[in-house]
């Protein structure tokens, strides 16, 4: 396990209470910062080099003197912008928040998808439910058959947000899962195609079958529309955690990618000894998911960590990101056997190959 966050109890007893208020105020640094990006104020100051007095900025902004003057002394405490000479620019953790794609997507994902419901993450881990999906929808009890329906800017940021960090491991993990001409390959919980669409325009005769949910199905079908995939796409609707259901077989490569992230232990272990029934000699299991130890970075594993309030409040109220011992752990359990480790796909990923 890398030894991140290993030496975080050396501050004075000052600088403790000051990191303790910087947690304390934590939600209205975000929503500034946030309103300092959406409604231009960064922009306006990254545009100009030589910065900008109150007065020009609030030429510049349709916002009141007052309301820019709030937005900067909070972001003036937040390291988001500097001031001098009576001038006002943007440091680096500004530029970061404005131009870098990670942060805008955490960002616009913690702000539409998560930060209403976490209002009520005491009661989602008490009762290891999603109390807090109410606030953006009424009607399931996990987020997973929600997707396809949830207002547009939380289903656009719950995808961005998904997309970021599996699609840029898709090439490396592409050239891993077809390095050895599969055939087959059965994507358990498809989520919108990508990852099988990407798998048809990378190969010549690879036949790719989805399993999901109705609604996943429906959802990758639109995705798929294009005759080359419907000609080596098929779908199956099911639901994986029904355990008296077995795992379609027959396939050279099962392929779960942040998949077992989504359940709890117990139906994490049902899952894998499914797909090991499913498996024949040479068939193999792919799983991908962002391991926070295995991280190269810091930062990486800092952002994997905090995805499990996520899940806690919004998705499910039960799963959580893992680390690789844990997910070595459910691996053994089920019985299968660990052949190969390959980290550092992408930005975040790992691919573990089972037998």
């Amino acid at each position: 396990m890398n030894k991140f966050f290993k030496n975080n109890d050396t501050k004075s007893a000052l600088e403790a209470q000051y990191e303790a208020q910087k947690i304390a105020f934590a939600p209205i640094i975000f929503q500034v910062a946030r309103s300092m990006r959406d409604l231009g104020v960064l922009e306006a100051l990254y545009k100009n080099k030589t910065g900008l007095t109150l007065e020009e900025l609030t030429s510049k902004i349709e916002l009141s003197k007052y309301s820019i003057q709030v937005l900067l002394e909070t972001s003036l405490s937040a390291d988001i912008i500097k001031i001098e000479d009576e001038k006002y620019f943007i440091t680096k953790t500004g530029q970061f928040l404005l131009k870098d794609e990670m942060t805008k997507v955490n960002m616009n994902y913690n702000h539409y998808v998560n930060y209403l419901g976490l209002y009520d993450l005491d009661e989602a881990l008490k009762n290891n439910k999603a109390e807090g999906l109410k606030r953006i929808d009424e009607n399931n009890e996990t987020i997973y058959p929600a997707l396809s329906t949830l207002p547009q800017k939380i289903k656009k940021s719950w995808f961005e947000f998904d997309h970021f960090y599996s699609d840029n491991g898709f090439p490396h993990a592409i050239k891993i899962v077809l390095q050895n001409s599969p055939k087959t390959i059965l994507d358990i919980g498809g989520n919108t195609g990508k990852f099988s669409k990407a798998v048809i325009d990378n190969s010549t005769d690879t036949k790719v079958t989805i399993v999901d949910l109705p609604q996943q199905v429906a959802l990758a079908k639109e995705n798929t529309l294009a005759e080359k995939y419907q000609e080596r796409i098929s779908f199956i609707e099911q639901n994986i955690l029904d355990h008296s259901k077995a795992i379609p077989s027959g396939f050279d490569i099962i392929w779960l990618s942040q998949f077992l992230d989504c359940f709890d232990e117990e139906n994490i272990i049902k899952l894998l000894k499914r797909v090991k029934e499913s498996m024949g000699e040479d068939s193999r299991l792919y799983i991908m998911e962002p391991l926070w130890d295995k991280q190269r970075f810091e930062t990486s594993a800092y952002c994997i960590i905090n995805t499990s309030p996520y899940f806690t409040a919004m998705a499910n109220g039960y799963s959580k990101m893992f680390n690789y011992e844990d997910l070595q752990e459910y691996i053994n359990k089920a019985g299968l056997q660990i052949e190969k480790e390959i980290h550092n796909i992408g930005i975040c990923q790992s691919i573990i190959i089972c037998k």
